[in-house]
């Protein structure tokens, strides 16, 4: 159920939607002690909730107190038992039987038991909503740093966390009589809170509407953080459309944020309605925030909006090139379907790709690594592919069996970045994230628990499970890598005596044609099954934009022939059934002998 917020009134205090998520204003709920905490109307509401689903189930808590309290009508039991969890914030249960002959029925020694459950189910129920807070700025800010603001907003998020503690821990003592015997600090607050400030910026008359939606200046996470999504895959592509009415960005303020990033060297406003919230705030573990001189005054290169309403989408994802006021702006659908954290971030890469295309850089769908070896020397590998073909994974197998000889691997990017080609012919990468969004099913138990402190986890109790966790520091990223090694992953062939782990190419057109056929084997990542092919590996602004995008390509892979660059592509077998870590393990051992000979060319 959504408390659908009035047309014309200001933010409501909370919003609980589809009874999996809470989005707390803790600016107009907030509450100093447990006796206010219990007197809010936010936890008057969940507790109803609660009830409801107990009353659903027929609980043994649920019998029991209609049986004690036949008296009241089935709406008036929650306030009840409400009134008396505030009374035992200040009495124990002993003190109240002896006050008054009437609550026996429920607090005597033998009964209470009832009560202790019901609290405790309750606090189960509050811990298994998704939680949102958010702190928004009072005024318009103009300040770069605020420090007090800044306090305030981690005060408040571990104000409530201790708030909820004590208030559960009071009422267990008072019923129980006794301390526990263990205190178990559970992530009982926010699972992710907000700092908003509403920021000047220069929006076209086309995106007047957007102007009085706060933008996401810090972000507070309690990991390791467990989402779940109503959807699990991305469906279609990215389709580009030629105009663009005014009604597909009309929209209510009050139910709206906006996520500033850099996706690489670009400044994407990201909004997203409050149903996204989950998948909206995840973007923290995959993009930096963007500064405030990034927003201030300024037009940013690419606007993304998700959840628009749209009854004048042809599809459910759209994007639109606005060449007259330099901004790309993405649409994703209000749907079921696109609650699936992988619409954020394609949509996103796509509106990159696209301003890379326009900007004479080749749009990469893969993953990039710097590599330092203890004998001196270096390399980069960039391995390109489509979802399911195994890059990340190699690249990690990598990571694990060449410990030995590595220094250090630094991630340039794990999903999507560019090539440009300098003026003296030197082939440069980039990347767009600071973090990784990578499949559960494919990597090994070790790297999600060393991992886990940090992670942001997707539905991980279903296929396709994903975990969105920080990798790299946003100047590595956007800093230029000379490129060493191009391969081309290839997930569906199994190696027999003529086929290698990795096999590199003489002749240029040879390279082109299989980066070109994009083929793999599908992971059910996507809606695909089967053999695929996808041009260029990336459905991602390439075959939008794809005239422009062939020159490219040309120009980009006659530079890394003539600059030296060894192009080929290895056998990750990552869709095959059975090879999912022995496949990109085994590119893995013949990758590093490779990354051990060109680095002793590379020394100094």
């Amino acid at each position: 159920m959504h408390r659908e917020l009035p047309k014309k009134a200001s933010k409501m205090p909370y919003s609980i939607i589809n009874d999996s998520k809470v989005i707390i204003d803790y600016t107009a709920i907030f509450c100093g002690s447990p006796g206010k905490l219990l007197k809010s109307e936010l936890f008057m509401d969940v507790t109803r909730r609660f009830y409801v689903q107990i009353a659903k189930k027929k609980t043994p808590t649920y019998l029991y107190l209609r049986e004690k309290l036949p008296n009241l009508k089935e709406e008036e039991v929650p306030d009840y038992i409400v009134n008396i969890l505030r009374m035992l914030v200040a009495y124990t249960a002993d003190e109240l039987v002896e006050m008054d002959g009437k609550y026996t029925s429920l607090l005597g020694v033998k009964e209470r038991e009832w009560i202790f459950s019901f609290r405790r189910d309750l606090y189960n129920f509050w811990r298994r909503l998704e939680r949102f807070i958010f702190l928004e700025v009072p005024k318009k800010t103009g300040h770069k740093h605020d420090e007090l603001h800044h306090a305030h907003f981690v005060h408040a998020c571990d104000n409530l966390r201790s708030l909820i503690l004590d208030t559960n821990r009071i009422i267990g003592e008072s019923l129980s009589g006794k301390e526990p015997k263990v205190y178990r600090q559970l992530p009982a607050g926010s699972n992710i809170g907000m700092l908003l400030a509403k920021i000047e910026w220069k929006y076209p008359a086309l995106l007047a509407h957007l102007k009085d939606i706060p933008f996401v200046r810090l972000a507070f996470i309690e990991p390791p953080l467990i989402l779940y999504s109503r959807s699990n895959t991305r469906k279609g592509t990215f389709q580009e459309i030629t105009e663009f009415p005014p009604e597909k960005v009309a929209l209510n303020p009050h139910e709206w944020f906006c996520f500033p990033v850099k996706v690489g060297e670009l400044t994407t406003f990201v909004y997203f309605h409050q149903a996204y919230i989950s998948t909206g705030l995840a973007l923290c573990n995959l993009f930096e925030i963007a500064e405030f001189n990034d927003i201030s005054q300024k037009t940013p290169d690419a606007v993304v909006l998700f959840g628009v309403s749209g009854e004048t989408m042809g599809e459910l994802t759209e994007f639109y090139d606005d060449q007259k006021n330099g901004i790309m702006i993405g649409l994703v659908k209000h749907a079921m379907q696109t609650e699936y954290f992988g619409y954020f971030k394609k949509m996103i890469l796509t509106l990159h790709n696209v301003a890379m295309i326009k900007r004479g850089r080749l749009p990469v769908h893969g993953a990039m690594v710097c590599i330092k070896l203890r004998n001196g020397g270096s390399a980069n590998v960039m391995v390109v592919g489509d979802s399911g073909a195994g890059k990340s994974e190699t690249l990690e197998a990598l990571r694990t069996i060449a410990d030995e000889h590595f220094s250090e691997m630094k991630i340039i990017f794990d999903d999507m970045g560019s090539i440009a080609v300098d003026a003296q012919g030197q082939v440069i990468g980039y990347g767009t994230e600071i973090g990784a969004f990578v499949r559960l099913d494919d990597l090994s138990p070790k790297y999600a628990y060393d991992e886990i402190d940090r992670s942001i986890f997707f539905n991980p109790d279903k296929k396709n499970a994903r975990l969105v966790v920080p990798i790299s520091p946003y100047k590595d990223i956007v800093h230029g890598y000379p490129v060493d090694i191009v391969l081309y992953a290839n997930n569906y062939e199994h190696l027999d005596e003529k086929q290698l782990a990795i096999e590199f190419f003489k002749q240029e057109r040879d390279a082109l044609d299989v980066f070109k056929t994009g083929a793999r084997l599908a992971k059910g990542t996507t809606d695909e099954r089967g053999l695929v092919h996808t041009y260029f590996a990336n459905p991602f602004g390439a075959p939008q934009r794809k005239e422009e995008h062939e020159k490219i390509a040309e120009r980009t892979f006659s530079a890394m022939f003539k600059a030296g660059v060894k192009v080929g592509q290895i056998r990750t077998r990552l869709g095959i059934e059975g090879f999912e870590q022995e496949g990109p393990r085994a590119v893995a051992m013949e990758l590093s002998k490779v990354v051990l000979e060109l680095s002793e060319k590379n020394k100094g």
